[in-house]
C-alpha cells in the first residue's frame, strides 16, 4: 500500500513579483501594457479605500453609521484583481471588497449612499452598512451577510456566461467569487468547487487568506496547506499569490482569466496571502486575540501593500511625499463631503419595504401595506415619516 501523507507533500509556493525591497527584479514578469498612469490610479484607489475606511470607522464610533468593516492590509488584492478583469465579468463578493467596487467605477457617492441608507442606494436601504449593491453600475452583485453563499452563485453566473458565449457574436466573460479563508470552511465552498469542475464553469475563485476568520487564526481553521492546495482534489488548477504585491495580484488574475476562458471555460482557484491589519469589524476588538508586534510587522513599509506600491512609484519618479500629502488631504475632504451630503438625503420611499419580492403585490402584502398606512396615520407622533422620500405618500 502506498499512502499519501500530507507531511510528504511540498507546500505550494507563493507567486510574487516585487522583491524584499519592493522593486521588480525581473521586468519580464510584468505585462508590457501597464502604463505608469494606470499604476497611479491603482495607488490612488488603494489610498481612497484606506482613508474612507478610517473615516467611516470613526463615523461608526460617533454614531453616524451603525456598523463598518475595514479592509486595511488587503487593498492590493481588491484593486489589483479588479484591474485585471473585464467590464463584462460578473462578480460576487463577501464584505471586504470595497476596492473591487471602486476600481470598477463605484464612486464615493455610491458608497456613502449605501452607508447612509438613503434614497440613492440601489439596495434601497434594506441592507446593513458595507453591503453594497453594484450590479447595474459595476457588475458586482449585492453583498450578503450569509457567509459563503456567493461562491455557488458565481458558479451559476459563470455557466450562464458560458452558455451565452455559444453565440460566436457574444464576447465571453467569467464570473469571479471573492471570499475569505474562513468561508472556505463552509459547505458552500466545497459544493461550489465540485460543481464548477463538473460543469466546467468559467469562474475564478478568489480567496483572501488574511490569517483570521474573525478571532480564529488560520492555524486553528485547517491542518492542510492553505486553500489553494484544495483545488487539486476537485480537479481545479490553482495558484498561491502574495496578496500584498499588487503586480503579482494583477498578473495572476489576468492569467487566471485567460485560463478560465480556455477550451470553452473552466474554474480556477487563486489564494491571495495577506493580513487583516484592522479589527474584523467595528464589533470586534482584535487586541483580545493577537499581539501588537504581529500587527506592526504586517503594517510595516516592507509588508503593507500601500507602502510597497508607493516605494515602487517613488523609485520611478512618479510619486513624491508632497504629492502623497496633497492626495491624502483631498481624498479625506472628498469622503467627508460625500458623507455629509449622503446624510442630508431623504431615506427611500416607505413603499420599498414591500417592493422587489413579487412583480405585483400579493393580496396579503397589499393588506399589510394598508395596515401600516393606517397605523402611521393613527399615531403620527410615533413615526418620523418625513425623513422618507414622499413621506406618507411614498407608501
Amino acid at each position: 500500500m502506498e499512502w499519501e501523507a500530507p507531511s510528504n507533500t511540498t507546500p505550494m509556493p507563493t507567486y510574487s513579483i516585487m522583491n524584499a525591497n519592493n522593486m521588480i527584479e525581473d521586468p519580464t514578469q510584468i505585462t508590457s501594457d501597464i502604463p505608469v498612469e494606470d499604476v497611479l490610479t491603482w495607488y490612488k484607489n488603494m489610498l481612497t479605500v484606506n482613508i474612507m475606511d478610517g473615516i467611516m470607522y470613526d463615523a461608526q464610533r460617533h454614531g453616524r453609521v451603525s456598523f463598518y468593516m475595514v479592509s486595511a492590509g488587503e487593498e492590493a488584492i481588491m484593486v489589483g484583481s479588479a484591474a485585471a478583469l473585464a467590464k463584462k465579468d460578473v462578480i460576487t463578493c463577501q464584505y471586504r471588497e470595497h476596492g473591487v467596487f471602486l476600481q470598477r467605477g463605484f464612486e464615493l457617492k455610491d458608497f456613502m449612499s449605501q452607508l447612509a441608507a438613503n434614497c440613492n442606494d440601489p439596495g434601497k436601504g434594506r441592507n446593513m452598512p458595507v453591503h453594497y449593491t453594484g450590479r447595474e453600475k459595476v457588475g458586482v452583485h449585492a453583498v450578503a451577510s450569509t457567509l459563503g453563499t456567493q461562491i455557488p452563485h458565481a458558479v451559476g453566473a459563470g455557466y450562464a456566461l458560458k452558455m451565452e458565449a455559444l453565440d460566436s457574436t457574444v464576447e465571453p466573460g467569467v464570473a469571479v467569487a471573492y471570499f475569505g479563508e474562513g468561508a472556505a470552511s463552509e459547505g458552500d465552498f466545497h459544493g461550489a468547487l465540485n460543481m464548477a469542475a463538473m460543469i466546467q464553469s468559467p469562474v475564478i475563485f478568489c480567496c483572501r487568506n488574511n490569517g483570521y476568520a474573525i478571532s480564529t487564526p488560520a492555524s486553528e481553521q485547517y491542518r492542510g496547506d492553505g486553500i489553494a492546495s484544495r483545488g487539486a482534489g476537485y480537479g481545479i488548477e490553482a495558484l498561491r499569490v502574495d496578496g500584498t504585491d499588487i503586480f503579482a495580484v494583477y498578473e495572476a488574475t489576468k492569467a487566471a482569466r485567460r485560463k478560465a476562458l480556455e477550451d470553452g471555460g473552466r474554474p480556477i482557484l487563486l489564494e491571495f496571502m495577506s493580513y487583516r491589519i484592522s479589527h474584523h469589524s467595528t464589533s470586534d476588538d482584535s487586541t483580545a486575540y493577537r499581539g501588537h508586534n504581529e500587527v506592526s510587522y504586517w503594517n510595516s513599509a516592507q509588508r503593507n501593500p500601500i507602502s510597497r506600491l508607493r516605494q515602487w512609484l517613488e523609485a520611478k519618479n512618479a510619486w513624491s511625499e508632497e504629492l502623497d500629502v496633497q492626495t491624502r488631504a483631498q481624498i479625506r475632504k472628498d469622503v467627508i463631503r460625500e458623507l455629509s451630503l449622503a446624510e442630508k438625503e431623504k431615506k427611500p420611499a416607505l413603499k420599498e419595504i414591500f417592493t422587489d419580492v413579487y412583480a405585483e403585490l400579493t393580496e396579503e402584502v397589499e393588506s399589510q401595506r394598508q395596515e401600516l398606512r393606517e397605523i402611521m396615520q393613527k399615531y403620527p407622533a410615533e413615526y418620523d415619516i418625513n425623513q422618507h422620500k414622499g413621506g406618507l405618500g411614498g407608501l
